[in-house]
C-alpha cells in the first residue's frame, strides 16, 4: 500500500503542471480574444477554464485518496477522485452549453467580426504549448499506472485540437467568411459538452460498480489456470479509485486439508496481483460436487 501512495504523490505534479498552464493560457486567450475580436479564441479560452476546475477536482482527489483506511472507509478512500471527477463534468457541461448559446446568438444576432489575424498566432502557440503539457503528463501517468492522470493528458491532448481548431477558424475568417470563427467557436462549445459526457459517464459507470467483462473473462481465465482450481462458481470486481477489487468462488478437491486450500486461494491472490495489478482480493473456497458428500444426499442419489 506505501507504493501506492507515494504514486498518487506523484500524480499530484502532473495536476499542478496542468492547473499551472491552464491558468496561464486561458488567460492569454481570454485577452487575445477580446483584443482580437476572436470567438473561437474565446471559447477555446473559456474550455481552458472549464479544464482548470477538473484539473482541481483530481487534484483534490488524489489529496482525499491518500487517506488510509479508516473504521468507516475498510477499503480507503481512492473513490474520491471519482467523486471529484463526476463533480467536474456537471460543471464542464453548464459551460460548454453556455458556449453554445453564445456561439449561436452571436451567429443569428449578425455579430459575427472578422478576428485579427494574430488570434491565430496565438492559438498555435498554445496549441504547441498544451502539447507539450499533454507529453508530460502522459509520460508520468505510464510511469506509476494513474488511469486519472493519463485521463487528464488525453484531455491535455485534447484542449491542443481544440486550439488548433479555432486557429483554422481564425484564418478561415480572413477569407471573406466571419462566420467560420463563430462555427468554430460552436464546435468547441460540442467538444467541451462531449467531454463532460464522456468522464460523467466514466464516473457514474465506476460508481455503480460497473466492470468491464473483457477483463473480467481475463480475470477467469487466470484463476481457472492455478493448480488446484478445480471450478470457479463466481467472480466479481470493481473498481475502487484506480485500483481493482475481486471476489472470487472457487471450488477445490473436497480432501483437500485446509493448508492446501489456503495455498491455492494465496497463489491466486499473487497471480491476479502481478498480471492485473489488482489491489485487493478475496477467494472463498468450496469443496467440488458438495451435495454427494451431504449426509442423505448420496443414497438418494444411488436411488434414483
Amino acid at each position: 500500500m506505501v507504493d501506492i501512495y507515494d504514486d498518487i504523490r506523484k500524480g499530484e505534479r502532473g495536476a499542478w503542471v496542468s492547473i499551472a498552464a491552464y491558468l496561464v493560457l486561458s488567460s492569454f486567450k481570454l485577452v487575445s480574444g477580446y483584443v482580437f475580436a476572436s470567438s473561437a479564441l474565446l471559447a477555446d479560452g473559456f474550455n481552458n477554464v472549464t479544464d482548470i476546475v477538473a484539473s482541481i477536482a483530481v487534484l483534490i482527489g488524489l489529496r482525499i485518496s491518500q487517506k488510509p483506511p479508516d473504521s468507516d472507509h475498510a477499503y480507503g478512500h481512492f473513490r474520491a477522485e471519482t467523486v471529484a471527477a463526476l463533480i467536474a463534468s456537471f460543471i464542464m457541461a453548464m459551460v460548454g452549453i453556455q458556449v453554445l448559446v453564445d456561439a449561436v446568438r452571436s451567429l443569428f444576432a449578425g455579430r459575427e467580426v472578422e478576428p485579427n489575424l494574430w488570434a491565430a498566432g496565438v492559438a498555435v502557440v498554445c496549441a504547441v504549448c498544451m502539447y507539450g503539457v499533454y507529453r508530460y503528463n502522459k509520460k508520468l501517468a505510464k510511469q506509476i499506472n494513474n488511469q486519472a492522470l493519463m485521463a487528464a493528458a488525453k484531455d491535455n491532448f485534447s484542449d491542443a485540437l481544440v486550439s488548433i481548431g479555432a486557429a483554422v477558424g481564425i484564418v478561415g475568417a480572413q477569407f471573406g467568411l466571419p462566420w467560420l470563427d463563430v462555427a468554430a467557436a460552436f464546435v468547441v462549445g460540442l467538444l467541451i459538452c462531449k467531454t463532460a459526457w464522456d468522464i460523467f459517464r466514466d464516473s457514474t459507470y465506476r460508481l455503480t460498480d460497473g466492470f468491464d467483462q473483457a477483463e473480467l473473462k481475463d480475470l477467469r481465465s487466470a484463476i481457472g489456470r492455478t493448480p488446484g482450481v478445480e471450478g470457479i462458481k463466481d467472480v466479481k470486481a470493481r473498481v475502487h479509485g484506480n485500483h481493482v477489487l475481486v471476489d472470487v468462488v472457487i471450488e477445490v478437491d473436497p480432501h483437500l486439508s485446509i493448508i492446501e486450500g489456503h495455498r491455492i486461494s494465496d497463489e491466486i491472490e499473487e497471480r491476479l496481483t502481478d498480471m492485473h495489478n489488482i489491489m485487493n482480493v478475496h477467494v472463498h473456497v468450496e469443496p467440488k460436487d458438495l451435495d454427494l458428500f451431504e449426509p442423505g444426499r448420496h443414497s438418494n442419489v444411488l436411488k434414483k
